[in-house]
């Protein structure tokens, strides 16, 4: 289902930090088969596979995502090794507002992935910052729509700072990060999974929706 070669011919910018962005990695036909086999999500935040129902076509991502051939195309684009790390895939559906902070992600994190499925975006706010600092979200080296098939990626370092201006609504993606250990991703998943199952009790409420 993933688009390998879209993957492979897309450049990779050094500065401020390692990072690529490459349209087309899913055809309109998958987008569409995954969009409806989304899980349903009504609620804010990143939830672990282990707490979803999914349809048969992300299912089929999914599978690609944990592709050996994906590891090795990843591979090559950052000249380092990923097939010995372990894969975290998490899924988002919904943004709030204080979604899109500035941040670098945490050192448990080694290569950092959001496939985005979404329609095309035209919307405010939302898009993926690519930033030199980590405190003006204005000073961005490059700005990544989220638009469905999309896929944005980047080493994480001390400098490794993204964000994104504030959207609340819809926002879909898979998220999967190469891991630093098994260790570190027990752990972040554990913590993935506790607020998962606190987030189904709390009511969570706003247009569209």
């Amino acid at each position: 289902m993933l688009n390998l070669e879209a993957v492979a011919r897309a450049p990779v910018a050094t500065e401020p930090f390692k990072f690529f962005m490459a349209p087309g990695v899913l055809s309109a036909v998958d987008l569409a088969a995954v969009r409806a086999d989304f899980p349903e999500l009504r609620k804010p935040g990143i939830f672990p596979l282990s707490e979803l129902q999914y349809g048969p076509a992300f299912s089929r991502l999914i599978e690609g995502i944990h592709s050996p051939q994906f590891a090795r195309v990843m591979e090559k684009k950052y000249n380092v090794d990923l097939l010995d790390k372990p894969i975290m895939i998490t899924v988002r559906g919904q943004a709030q507002k204080k979604d899109g902070r500035i941040h670098t992600d945490s050192k448990a994190k080694f290569v950092t992935c959001l496939l985005y499925l979404n329609d095309v975006w035209d919307e405010g706010g939302g898009c993926l910052r690519m930033l030199r600092n980590g405190s003006d979200l204005d000073d961005y080296a490059a700005e990544i729509p989220p638009n469905g098939g999309t896929l944005a990626s980047f080493v994480r370092s001390e400098n490794s700072w993204h964000g994104h201006e504030p959207f609340e609504g819809e926002r879909r993606y898979v998220m999967f990060n190469w891991m630093t250990s098994q260790a570190e991703m027990d752990r972040e998943l554990g913590r993935h999974k506790i607020s998962a199952k606190v987030k189904r009790h709390i009511p969570f409420f706003y247009k569209g929706v």
